[in-house]
Protein backbone atom coordinates (compact mmCIF):
# COMPACT_ATOMS: atom_id res chain seq x y z
CA UNK A 1 0.00 0.00 0.00
CA UNK A 2 1.21 3.23 -0.71
CA UNK A 3 1.94 6.25 1.49
CA UNK A 4 1.07 9.61 0.04
CA UNK A 5 1.86 12.96 1.34
CA UNK A 6 -1.36 15.64 2.18
CA UNK A 7 -0.96 17.08 -1.32
CA UNK A 8 -0.76 14.02 -3.27
CA UNK A 9 -3.93 13.31 -1.58
CA UNK A 10 -5.75 16.41 -2.51
CA UNK A 11 -4.92 15.21 -5.32
CA UNK A 12 -6.22 11.98 -5.65
CA UNK A 13 -9.24 13.08 -4.37
CA UNK A 14 -9.38 15.44 -7.40
CA UNK A 15 -8.57 13.06 -9.93
CA UNK A 16 -11.42 10.66 -8.47
CA UNK A 17 -13.98 13.83 -8.88
CA UNK A 18 -12.93 14.63 -12.31
CA UNK A 19 -12.52 11.20 -13.85
CA UNK A 20 -14.92 8.61 -12.06
CA UNK A 21 -16.71 11.06 -12.20
CA UNK A 22 -18.21 11.53 -9.14
CA UNK A 23 -19.24 15.03 -6.99
CA UNK A 24 -17.31 15.94 -4.27
CA UNK A 25 -19.91 16.04 -2.23
CA UNK A 26 -20.77 12.58 -3.07
CA UNK A 27 -17.31 11.66 -2.00
CA UNK A 28 -17.91 13.12 1.40
CA UNK A 29 -20.82 10.63 1.66
CA UNK A 30 -19.06 7.52 1.09
CA UNK A 31 -16.49 9.19 3.46
CA UNK A 32 -18.86 9.30 6.11
CA UNK A 33 -20.81 6.39 5.66
CA UNK A 34 -17.29 4.10 5.95
CA UNK A 35 -16.92 5.71 9.29
CA UNK A 36 -20.21 4.97 10.47
CA UNK A 37 -19.87 1.47 9.37
CA UNK A 38 -16.95 1.87 11.66
CA UNK A 39 -18.60 3.34 13.92
CA UNK A 40 -21.50 1.44 14.59
CA UNK A 41 -19.71 -2.03 15.08
CA UNK A 42 -17.61 0.07 17.55
CA UNK A 43 -19.79 1.89 20.27
CA UNK A 44 -23.27 1.24 21.29
CA UNK A 45 -26.23 3.62 19.63
CA UNK A 46 -27.66 4.48 23.30
CA UNK A 47 -23.99 6.42 24.01
CA UNK A 48 -23.84 10.04 24.15
CA UNK A 49 -22.02 11.42 20.83
CA UNK A 50 -20.67 14.88 20.35
CA UNK A 51 -19.14 16.04 17.26
CA UNK A 52 -17.10 18.69 16.36
CA UNK A 53 -16.80 19.99 13.14
CA UNK A 54 -14.64 22.40 11.42
CA UNK A 55 -15.40 25.04 8.98
CA UNK A 56 -13.70 22.99 5.55
CA UNK A 57 -14.20 19.58 4.51
CA UNK A 58 -13.44 17.63 7.47
CA UNK A 59 -15.93 19.40 8.97
CA UNK A 60 -18.64 18.14 6.42
CA UNK A 61 -17.64 14.73 6.82
CA UNK A 62 -18.58 15.49 10.82
CA UNK A 63 -22.05 17.26 9.23
CA UNK A 64 -22.39 13.90 7.49
CA UNK A 65 -21.82 11.32 9.95
CA UNK A 66 -24.29 13.12 12.35
CA UNK A 67 -26.72 12.86 9.63
CA UNK A 68 -25.79 9.07 9.05
CA UNK A 69 -25.88 8.17 12.67
CA UNK A 70 -28.93 9.56 13.71
CA UNK A 71 -30.76 7.48 10.81
CA UNK A 72 -28.85 4.78 12.27
CA UNK A 73 -31.13 4.86 15.02
CA UNK A 74 -28.37 6.96 16.90
CA UNK A 75 -30.68 9.41 19.12
CA UNK A 76 -27.63 10.91 21.89
CA UNK A 77 -25.76 13.00 19.06
CA UNK A 78 -25.50 17.09 19.13
CA UNK A 79 -22.97 18.87 16.97
CA UNK A 80 -20.98 21.58 17.70
CA UNK A 81 -19.67 24.16 14.60
CA UNK A 82 -16.20 26.28 15.71
CA UNK A 83 -16.67 29.13 13.97
CA UNK A 84 -13.49 30.49 13.41
CA UNK A 85 -13.98 31.57 9.63
CA UNK A 86 -17.08 32.92 7.35
CA UNK A 87 -15.89 31.36 4.58
CA UNK A 88 -17.49 27.42 4.53
CA UNK A 89 -16.51 24.82 2.45
CA UNK A 90 -19.35 24.05 -0.13
CA UNK A 91 -19.84 20.85 1.04
CA UNK A 92 -19.83 21.37 4.38
CA UNK A 93 -22.76 23.71 3.80
CA UNK A 94 -24.52 21.37 1.53
CA UNK A 95 -24.40 18.89 4.44
CA UNK A 96 -25.30 20.90 7.30
CA UNK A 97 -28.45 22.16 5.72
CA UNK A 98 -29.12 18.23 4.97
CA UNK A 99 -28.25 17.74 9.06
CA UNK A 100 -31.10 20.88 9.63
CA UNK A 101 -33.69 19.17 7.20
CA UNK A 102 -33.50 15.83 9.06
CA UNK A 103 -33.89 17.60 12.18
CA UNK A 104 -32.96 15.43 14.69
CA UNK A 105 -29.01 16.48 15.60
CA UNK A 106 -28.89 19.26 18.14
CA UNK A 107 -26.51 21.40 16.06
CA UNK A 108 -24.56 24.19 18.17
CA UNK A 109 -21.94 26.96 17.19
CA UNK A 110 -18.80 27.64 18.90
CA UNK A 111 -17.52 31.52 18.77
CA UNK A 112 -15.77 31.77 22.09
CA UNK A 113 -14.66 29.99 25.13
CA UNK A 114 -18.14 30.52 26.86
CA UNK A 115 -19.60 28.47 24.06
CA UNK A 116 -17.35 25.35 25.15
CA UNK A 117 -20.22 22.21 26.34
CA UNK A 118 -19.55 20.63 29.20
CA UNK A 119 -18.74 17.01 28.80
CA UNK A 120 -19.47 14.24 30.54
CA UNK A 121 -16.27 11.21 30.65
CA UNK A 122 -18.86 8.39 29.67
CA UNK A 123 -19.60 10.10 25.99
CA UNK A 124 -18.28 9.31 22.40
CA UNK A 125 -16.28 12.62 20.93
CA UNK A 126 -16.28 12.46 17.32
CA UNK A 127 -13.15 14.98 16.29
CA UNK A 128 -14.28 16.38 12.94
CA UNK A 129 -12.47 20.21 13.21
CA UNK A 130 -9.36 19.97 10.89
CA UNK A 131 -7.95 17.32 8.08
CA UNK A 132 -4.68 16.49 7.09
CA UNK A 133 -4.36 19.64 4.33
CA UNK A 134 -3.60 21.34 7.92
CA UNK A 135 -0.43 23.67 7.59
CA UNK A 136 0.30 25.46 10.53
CA UNK A 137 -0.15 24.44 14.16
CA UNK A 138 -3.56 25.46 15.89
CA UNK A 139 -3.75 28.19 17.91
CA UNK A 140 -5.99 30.47 19.73
CA UNK A 141 -9.62 29.17 20.00
CA UNK A 142 -8.74 25.94 18.15
CA UNK A 143 -5.98 25.15 20.25
CA UNK A 144 -8.07 26.04 23.51
CA UNK A 145 -10.98 23.86 22.10
CA UNK A 146 -8.68 21.03 21.31
CA UNK A 147 -7.52 21.17 24.93
CA UNK A 148 -10.82 21.22 26.32
CA UNK A 149 -11.68 18.14 24.57
CA UNK A 150 -8.24 16.42 25.58
CA UNK A 151 -8.82 17.15 29.31
CA UNK A 152 -12.30 15.66 29.10
CA UNK A 153 -11.26 12.32 29.84
CA UNK A 154 -13.84 11.04 27.25
CA UNK A 155 -13.24 8.78 24.49
CA UNK A 156 -11.92 10.56 21.25
CA UNK A 157 -13.04 9.30 17.50
CA UNK A 158 -10.79 11.24 14.75
CA UNK A 159 -12.16 11.35 11.10
CA UNK A 160 -8.78 11.00 8.82
CA UNK A 161 -6.40 12.22 11.07
CA UNK A 162 -6.44 14.15 14.78
CA UNK A 163 -6.71 17.33 14.52
CA UNK A 164 -3.75 19.29 14.83
CA UNK A 165 -1.48 16.96 13.44
CA UNK A 166 0.55 17.41 10.38
CA UNK A 167 -0.01 14.29 7.81
CA UNK A 168 3.74 14.47 6.87
CA UNK A 169 5.43 15.32 10.13
CA UNK A 170 6.11 14.13 13.69
CA UNK A 171 4.53 16.38 16.47
CA UNK A 172 6.32 19.78 17.56
CA UNK A 173 6.03 19.78 21.27
CA UNK A 174 3.41 22.53 22.44
CA UNK A 175 1.42 22.30 19.38
CA UNK A 176 -2.19 21.57 20.25
CA UNK A 177 -3.43 18.19 19.08
CA UNK A 178 -6.38 15.78 19.49
CA UNK A 179 -5.37 12.82 21.41
CA UNK A 180 -7.38 10.52 19.81
CA UNK A 181 -8.26 6.99 20.94
CA UNK A 182 -8.92 5.46 17.32
CA UNK A 183 -8.35 7.46 13.77
CA UNK A 184 -10.34 6.40 10.60
CA UNK A 185 -8.13 7.01 7.90
CA UNK A 186 -9.56 7.73 4.41
CA UNK A 187 -7.44 5.04 2.30
CA UNK A 188 -4.43 5.45 3.10
CA UNK A 189 -2.59 5.47 6.51
CA UNK A 190 -0.53 9.10 6.91
CA UNK A 191 3.01 8.90 7.27
CA UNK A 192 3.05 10.62 10.38
CA UNK A 193 1.37 7.73 11.90
CA UNK A 194 4.06 5.98 11.57
CA UNK A 195 6.32 7.77 14.19
CA UNK A 196 6.96 7.09 17.95
CA UNK A 197 5.89 10.79 19.22
CA UNK A 198 2.36 10.50 17.56
CA UNK A 199 1.02 7.25 19.20
CA UNK A 200 -0.72 9.32 21.69
CA UNK A 201 -2.45 11.14 18.87
CA UNK A 202 -3.26 8.33 16.92
CA UNK A 203 -4.78 6.15 19.19
CA UNK A 204 -5.39 2.60 17.33
CA UNK A 205 -5.74 3.86 13.41
CA UNK A 206 -8.21 2.12 10.69
CA UNK A 207 -8.05 2.47 7.13
CA UNK A 208 -11.76 3.27 5.39
CA UNK A 209 -12.02 2.60 1.92
CA UNK A 210 -13.83 5.66 0.06
CA UNK A 211 -13.26 4.46 -3.46
CA UNK A 212 -10.81 6.48 -4.82
CA UNK A 213 -9.37 6.31 -9.04
CA UNK A 214 -7.34 3.40 -8.80
CA UNK A 215 -5.69 4.65 -12.05
CA UNK A 216 -4.04 7.90 -10.47
CA UNK A 217 -3.06 6.23 -7.39
CA UNK A 218 -1.03 3.82 -9.56
CA UNK A 219 0.53 6.37 -11.03
CA UNK A 220 1.62 8.81 -8.61
CA UNK A 221 5.13 7.98 -6.87
CA UNK A 222 5.82 8.39 -3.71
CA UNK A 223 9.15 6.65 -1.84
CA UNK A 224 6.88 5.52 1.27
CA UNK A 225 4.95 2.10 1.74
CA UNK A 226 3.13 0.26 3.50
CA UNK A 227 4.31 -3.51 4.10
CA UNK A 228 1.49 -5.60 4.52
CA UNK A 229 1.27 -9.69 4.78
CA UNK A 230 -0.19 -9.65 1.01
CA UNK A 231 3.05 -7.94 -0.18
CA UNK A 232 5.47 -10.56 1.06
CA UNK A 233 2.81 -13.66 -0.58
CA UNK A 234 3.34 -12.01 -3.76
CA UNK A 235 7.34 -12.77 -3.20
CA UNK A 236 7.14 -15.64 -1.59
CA UNK A 237 8.38 -18.66 -3.61
CA UNK A 238 6.90 -21.93 -3.45
CA UNK A 239 9.10 -25.22 -3.19
CA UNK A 240 9.58 -27.50 -6.05
CA UNK A 241 9.00 -30.90 -5.45
CA UNK A 242 12.45 -31.80 -7.04
CA UNK A 243 14.65 -29.98 -4.48
CA UNK A 244 17.24 -30.62 -2.51
CA UNK A 245 19.02 -28.47 0.47
CA UNK A 246 21.74 -27.49 -1.70
CA UNK A 247 18.83 -25.23 -3.61
CA UNK A 248 18.12 -23.42 -0.30
CA UNK A 249 21.97 -22.02 0.17
CA UNK A 250 24.22 -22.29 2.37
CA UNK A 251 24.65 -19.83 5.64
CA UNK A 252 27.66 -18.49 7.48
CA UNK A 253 26.79 -17.66 10.35
CA UNK A 254 29.28 -15.87 12.45
CA UNK A 255 27.68 -14.85 16.40
CA UNK A 256 27.75 -15.48 19.55
CA UNK A 257 31.15 -15.44 22.59
CA UNK A 258 31.69 -17.07 25.77
CA UNK A 259 28.72 -15.46 28.06
CA UNK A 260 26.83 -13.91 24.76
CA UNK A 261 25.78 -17.32 23.13
CA UNK A 262 22.13 -16.96 23.26
CA UNK A 263 22.27 -14.23 20.72
CA UNK A 264 23.68 -17.10 18.49
CA UNK A 265 21.41 -19.77 19.60
CA UNK A 266 18.41 -17.73 18.54
CA UNK A 267 20.06 -16.57 15.48
CA UNK A 268 20.98 -20.07 14.52
CA UNK A 269 17.47 -21.51 15.10
CA UNK A 270 15.60 -18.70 13.15
CA UNK A 271 17.49 -18.75 10.16
CA UNK A 272 17.45 -22.91 9.93
CA UNK A 273 13.49 -22.60 11.10
CA UNK A 274 13.38 -19.94 8.28
CA UNK A 275 14.36 -22.42 5.68
CA UNK A 276 17.85 -22.49 4.92
CA UNK A 277 19.16 -25.53 3.34
CA UNK A 278 22.53 -25.26 5.18
CA UNK A 279 24.20 -23.49 7.86
CA UNK A 280 27.39 -22.69 9.13
CA UNK A 281 28.08 -21.00 12.29
CA UNK A 282 31.42 -20.06 12.83
CA UNK A 283 32.23 -20.36 16.95
CA UNK A 284 35.62 -20.90 18.89
CA UNK A 285 36.28 -23.82 20.69
CA UNK A 286 34.82 -23.30 24.03
CA UNK A 287 31.81 -22.28 22.67
CA UNK A 288 31.40 -25.10 20.61
CA UNK A 289 29.98 -28.08 22.81
CA UNK A 290 26.81 -25.50 24.44
CA UNK A 291 26.32 -24.54 20.51
CA UNK A 292 26.05 -27.80 19.05
CA UNK A 293 23.51 -29.11 21.87
CA UNK A 294 21.78 -26.33 21.26
CA UNK A 295 21.56 -26.45 17.33
CA UNK A 296 22.27 -29.89 16.52
CA UNK A 297 20.99 -29.18 13.05
CA UNK A 298 24.19 -26.59 11.82
CA UNK A 299 27.70 -27.38 11.42
CA UNK A 300 30.43 -25.70 12.78
CA UNK A 301 33.39 -23.80 11.95
CA UNK A 302 35.81 -23.42 14.71
CA UNK A 303 38.54 -20.95 15.14
CA UNK A 304 40.96 -19.38 18.02
CA UNK A 305 39.00 -16.09 17.74
CA UNK A 306 36.09 -14.67 16.30
CA UNK A 307 37.58 -14.63 12.72
CA UNK A 308 39.31 -16.98 10.26
CA UNK A 309 40.97 -16.21 6.86
CA UNK A 310 38.39 -18.77 5.29
CA UNK A 311 35.11 -17.48 6.94
CA UNK A 312 33.57 -16.05 3.72
CA UNK A 313 36.08 -17.60 0.88
CA UNK A 314 33.93 -20.92 0.66
CA UNK A 315 30.79 -19.92 -1.72
CA UNK A 316 28.32 -19.52 1.15
CA UNK A 317 25.66 -18.27 -0.45
CA UNK A 318 25.05 -15.36 2.28
CA UNK A 319 26.44 -14.56 5.53
CA UNK A 320 25.02 -12.57 9.33
CA UNK A 321 27.69 -11.47 11.52
CA UNK A 322 26.98 -9.21 14.53
CA UNK A 323 24.82 -11.37 17.55
CA UNK A 324 26.28 -11.48 20.45
CA UNK A 325 29.92 -11.17 18.96
CA UNK A 326 31.20 -8.88 21.50
CA UNK A 327 33.07 -5.39 20.86
CA UNK A 328 36.72 -6.00 21.43
CA UNK A 329 40.17 -5.45 19.62
CA UNK A 330 39.70 -9.32 17.90
CA UNK A 331 36.00 -8.73 16.95
CA UNK A 332 36.64 -5.00 15.33
CA UNK A 333 39.64 -6.61 13.79
CA UNK A 334 37.48 -9.89 12.29
CA UNK A 335 34.17 -8.12 11.27
CA UNK A 336 36.60 -5.66 8.95
CA UNK A 337 38.49 -8.58 7.52
CA UNK A 338 34.86 -10.47 7.16
CA UNK A 339 33.76 -7.36 5.51
CA UNK A 340 36.28 -7.03 2.45
CA UNK A 341 36.75 -10.97 1.94
CA UNK A 342 32.86 -11.42 1.76
CA UNK A 343 31.31 -12.00 -1.85
CA UNK A 344 27.87 -13.14 -1.02
CA UNK A 345 24.91 -10.91 0.43
CA UNK A 346 25.05 -9.71 3.56
CA UNK A 347 23.27 -8.98 7.15
CA UNK A 348 24.99 -7.27 10.01
CA UNK A 349 23.24 -7.11 13.48
CA UNK A 350 23.87 -5.97 17.16
CA UNK A 351 27.51 -6.10 17.76
CA UNK A 352 28.56 -5.21 14.19
CA UNK A 353 26.61 -2.43 14.16
CA UNK A 354 28.25 -1.07 17.82
CA UNK A 355 31.61 -1.87 16.23
CA UNK A 356 30.59 0.27 12.36
CA UNK A 357 29.04 3.32 14.69
CA UNK A 358 32.70 3.18 16.74
CA UNK A 359 34.83 2.66 13.65
CA UNK A 360 33.01 4.74 10.95
CA UNK A 361 35.78 4.49 7.94
CA UNK A 362 34.03 0.63 7.63
CA UNK A 363 31.16 1.68 6.44
CA UNK A 364 32.54 2.76 3.08
CA UNK A 365 33.92 -1.21 2.78
CA UNK A 366 30.55 -2.70 2.98
CA UNK A 367 29.47 -4.33 -0.02
CA UNK A 368 26.27 -2.67 -1.85
CA UNK A 369 22.88 -4.19 -0.55
CA UNK A 370 24.37 -5.08 2.68
CA UNK A 371 21.38 -5.55 5.05
CA UNK A 372 21.80 -3.63 9.02
CA UNK A 373 19.06 -4.11 11.20
CA UNK A 374 19.62 -1.20 14.29
CA UNK A 375 17.06 -0.85 16.68
CA UNK A 376 16.84 2.86 17.17
CA UNK A 377 19.67 3.43 19.52
CA UNK A 378 21.75 1.56 17.74
CA UNK A 379 21.19 3.49 14.25
CA UNK A 380 21.60 6.75 16.83
CA UNK A 381 25.28 5.79 17.45
CA UNK A 382 25.84 4.68 13.48
CA UNK A 383 24.05 7.88 12.00
CA UNK A 384 23.56 10.92 14.74
CA UNK A 385 21.21 11.44 17.36
CA UNK A 386 17.50 11.92 16.23
CA UNK A 387 15.19 14.60 17.69
CA UNK A 388 11.99 12.83 16.62
CA UNK A 389 10.65 10.45 14.51
CA UNK A 390 10.23 11.99 11.00
CA UNK A 391 13.97 13.63 11.21
CA UNK A 392 15.10 10.05 12.30
CA UNK A 393 13.59 8.09 9.38
CA UNK A 394 14.73 11.00 6.89
CA UNK A 395 18.78 10.36 7.88
CA UNK A 396 17.58 6.64 7.81
CA UNK A 397 17.03 7.01 3.65
CA UNK A 398 19.65 9.45 3.45
CA UNK A 399 22.32 6.33 5.30
CA UNK A 400 20.62 3.89 2.78
CA UNK A 401 21.66 6.11 -0.28
CA UNK A 402 25.14 7.02 1.38
CA UNK A 403 26.02 3.40 1.97
CA UNK A 404 24.32 1.85 -0.70
CA UNK A 405 22.51 -0.61 2.33
CA UNK A 406 19.15 -1.83 3.25
CA UNK A 407 18.72 -0.05 6.77
CA UNK A 408 15.78 -2.27 8.70
CA UNK A 409 14.87 0.11 11.52
CA UNK A 410 13.34 -2.08 13.93
CA UNK A 411 10.24 -1.29 16.46
CA UNK A 412 6.64 -0.64 15.79
CA UNK A 413 6.23 -0.07 12.02
CA UNK A 414 9.64 -1.66 11.22
CA UNK A 415 10.91 0.67 8.31
CA UNK A 416 13.19 -0.60 5.65
CA UNK A 417 15.46 1.93 3.59
CA UNK A 418 16.44 1.04 0.52
CA UNK A 419 19.34 2.53 -1.15
CA UNK A 420 16.88 3.94 -4.08
CA UNK A 421 15.35 6.41 -1.19
CA UNK A 422 12.30 3.97 -1.01
CA UNK A 423 10.89 3.56 2.21
CA UNK A 424 8.55 0.85 3.56
CA UNK A 425 6.83 0.51 6.96
CA UNK A 426 5.73 -2.87 8.20
CA UNK A 427 2.35 -3.74 9.15
CA UNK A 428 2.97 -6.69 11.65
CA UNK A 429 4.58 -7.06 15.20
CA UNK A 430 3.17 -5.93 19.01
CA UNK A 431 4.88 -4.96 21.78
CA UNK A 432 5.50 -7.52 23.23
CA UNK A 433 8.12 -8.71 20.24
CA UNK A 434 10.15 -5.76 22.91
CA UNK A 435 11.80 -8.69 24.65
CA UNK A 436 15.34 -9.58 24.72
CA UNK A 437 16.73 -11.76 21.61
CA UNK A 438 14.06 -10.53 19.27
CA UNK A 439 16.30 -9.05 17.14
CA UNK A 440 18.85 -11.62 17.14
CA UNK A 441 15.72 -13.87 15.65
CA UNK A 442 15.04 -11.68 12.73
CA UNK A 443 18.64 -11.72 11.71
CA UNK A 444 18.27 -15.46 11.42
CA UNK A 445 15.35 -15.45 9.27
CA UNK A 446 16.53 -12.79 6.83
CA UNK A 447 19.81 -14.39 6.48
CA UNK A 448 17.86 -17.35 5.71
CA UNK A 449 15.98 -15.67 2.97
CA UNK A 450 19.02 -14.42 1.80
CA UNK A 451 20.66 -17.85 1.00
CA UNK A 452 17.34 -19.04 -0.28
CA UNK A 453 18.22 -16.16 -3.05
CA UNK A 454 16.20 -14.22 -2.38
CA UNK A 455 17.30 -10.59 -3.51
CA UNK A 456 18.43 -8.57 -0.63
CA UNK A 457 15.56 -6.17 -0.60
CA UNK A 458 13.19 -8.60 -0.78
CA UNK A 459 14.76 -10.91 1.84
CA UNK A 460 14.62 -7.42 4.41
CA UNK A 461 10.91 -7.32 3.42
CA UNK A 462 9.82 -10.46 3.89
CA UNK A 463 11.91 -11.35 6.78
CA UNK A 464 10.75 -8.35 9.02
CA UNK A 465 7.19 -9.02 7.89
CA UNK A 466 7.30 -13.00 8.57
CA UNK A 467 9.37 -12.22 12.06
CA UNK A 468 6.20 -9.60 12.60
CA UNK A 469 3.77 -12.27 12.17
CA UNK A 470 5.28 -15.17 13.94
CA UNK A 471 5.54 -12.40 16.97
CA UNK A 472 1.60 -11.95 16.64
CA UNK A 473 0.81 -15.40 16.36
CA UNK A 474 2.44 -15.71 19.41
CA UNK A 475 1.01 -12.90 21.42
CA UNK A 476 -2.37 -14.02 20.54
CA UNK A 477 -1.69 -17.58 22.15
CA UNK A 478 0.46 -16.63 25.21
CA UNK A 479 -0.09 -13.11 25.55
CA UNK A 480 1.98 -10.22 24.73
CA UNK A 481 3.16 -9.94 28.27
CA UNK A 482 4.77 -13.75 28.39
CA UNK A 483 6.06 -13.42 24.81
CA UNK A 484 9.70 -14.36 24.30
CA UNK A 485 12.39 -14.42 21.40
CA UNK A 486 11.72 -18.10 21.31
CA UNK A 487 8.08 -18.09 21.02
CA UNK A 488 8.66 -16.12 18.04
CA UNK A 489 10.50 -18.78 16.47
CA UNK A 490 8.22 -21.36 17.35
CA UNK A 491 5.53 -20.01 15.30
CA UNK A 492 7.33 -19.23 12.28
CA UNK A 493 6.42 -22.41 11.09
CA UNK A 494 2.59 -21.46 11.02
CA UNK A 495 3.40 -18.55 9.44
CA UNK A 496 5.16 -20.42 6.29
CA UNK A 497 2.12 -22.38 6.37
CA UNK A 498 -0.26 -19.68 5.50
CA UNK A 499 2.28 -18.79 2.54
CA UNK A 500 2.28 -21.91 1.22
CA UNK A 501 -1.64 -22.65 1.71
CA UNK A 502 -3.04 -19.42 0.29
CA UNK A 503 -4.01 -20.12 -3.00
CA UNK A 504 -6.29 -23.23 -1.39
CA UNK A 505 -7.30 -21.45 1.83
CA UNK A 506 -7.43 -17.83 0.93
Amino acid sequence: MKVFAANQIREIDEYTILHEPVASVDLMERAASGCVQWLVSNIMPGEKVIIFSGPGNNGGDGWAVARLLAERGFTRISLYLLQISNIISPDSVINRQRLEEQGKVAVHEISSRSDFPDIETQCIIIDALFGSGLSRPLEGLSGSLVRHLNESGSRIISIDIPSGLHADSAFDPGENIIKASDTLSFEFPKRSFFYAENAVFTGNWHIIPIGLHKKVVEEIHTPFHYLTRKDVQNIFRQRPRFSHKGTYGHAMLVAGSYGMLGAAILCGRACLRAGVGLLTIHTTADCYPILQGAVPESVFQISDGVSSDQTLKKGYSAAGIGPGIGVTETSIKALESLIKSCECPLVLDADALNILAANPGMLGLLPGNTILTPHPGEFDRLAGHSANGKARNLLQLEFARKYKAIVVLKGAYSSIAMPDGTCHFNSTGNPGMATPGSGDVLTGVILSLLAQGYRPEHAALMGTCIHGLAGDMAASEISMQALIASDIIDNLGAVFLKFENYDTHN
